[in-house]
């Protein structure tokens, strides 16, 4: 099923962003579906290189799979930005991955945060700033 297709099955009105998480699409999408998975984030410093503005409580996004399947609908309930050093073991919890410890996250997300900052040709400090979303699935 497309984005567009959920979306005018779902009877909500309005505006959407249809996306899919970077690394490991599927299983995400899935993690979020099954209501396990309410939170993510991502480096403050892509939004301002793409220009893009960040995400607002009240905004609805569709998740999608690897291959642009809608997988379900969210709605996002807050978005604050704080460092990578600073992310609290609930924000790690309710990211939902691994045995959803803070350990795991750092570890998974430094990882992650050194290799998508290469393409950007910056390096990763433990003081980046990071904009988390959390959010529920709303369809």
């Amino acid at each position: 099923m497309t984005a567009e297709e959920l979306w005018k099955q779902s009877g909500l009105t309005g505006r959407y962003e249809a996306w899919s998480f970077g690394d490991d699409a599927d299983r995400l999408a899935e993690l979020v579906k099954k209501g396990i998975k309410t939170a993510t984030c991502s480096a403050l410093v892509f939004y301002k290189a793409e220009d893009e503005e960040l995400p607002q409580a009240g905004e609805y996004s569709i998740i999608l799979d690897s291959e642009e399947n809608a997988v379900c609908i969210i709605r996002t309930t807050d978005v604050y930005i704080t460092t990578f050093d600073a992310v609290s073991k609930e924000h790690a919890y309710k990211e939902g991955e691994g045995d959803r410890s803070l350990e795991y996250w750092r570890k998974v997300h430094k990882k992650f945060f050194e290799e998508e900052l290469k393409t950007i040709n910056q390096q990763f400090d433990e003081k980046l700033e990071l904009v988390c979303e959390e959010f529920e699935v709303v369809g």
